[in-house]
């Protein structure tokens, strides 16, 4: 696994960057030794702040953790990256048994924060899903809503996950 860091009012020392390749090395099972993960190292005061992103099968796997020092964060952040990768090849698993693997076409970013002032702006590919993958794809991601085109449609779509647990799907009505 090839590791690159971004650092911001920090600056990792080589034994952090150590125990991070020797703790990533417990992920490798599941991908390929070329696939490149992403660490980001955040200090904001005496908040420590990482983030370890890595593609993965036309997918984001992301995990974040907001602690006091970088080096209680990275078992917790890399056991729920094996969780994510557990869970999305178990799904996968499920998926070629039902024999619906050959219209599987996972979507991988995520949506930015909206606010009045829009300080960010993602450009992403949307790949053509039924509803079912993408609710898949917002609960990998970890966020609450998911923008996606709908393969019977062909139009935009978002699921979303309501307050009860349940989900919900927006589809526009163009005028």
């Amino acid at each position: 696994m090839r590791i690159h860091y971004t650092e911001r009012g920090c600056e990792a020392s080589d034994k952090l960057r150590g125990i991070i390749e020797k703790k990533l090395v417990k992920l490798n099972k599941f991908i390929d030794e070329d696939t490149d993960a992403y660490v980001t190292l955040t200090r904001e005061g005496k908040r420590h702040i990482m983030e370890i992103t890595i593609p993965f099968n036309n997918m984001m796997l992301r995990g974040e953790e907001v602690c006091e020092d970088f080096y209680s964060a990275i078992d917790d952040i890399v056991n729920a990256l094996e969780r994510q990768m557990r869970k999305h090849r178990t799904r996968l698993e499920r998926r070629v048994r039902e024999n619906a693997f050959a219209d599987y076409i996972p979507q991988e970013d995520d949506e930015p924060e909206n606010s009045y002032e829009i300080v960010r702006v993602k450009r992403f590919a949307i790949k053509p899903m039924d509803s079912e993958e993408a609710i898949m794809q917002m609960e990998l991601v970890g966020h609450d809503f998911f923008v996606f085109r709908n393969a019977e449609t062909e139009q935009v779509n978002v699921v979303y996950k309501r307050r009860d647990g349940r989900y919900g799907l927006i589809e526009p009505e163009y005028i």
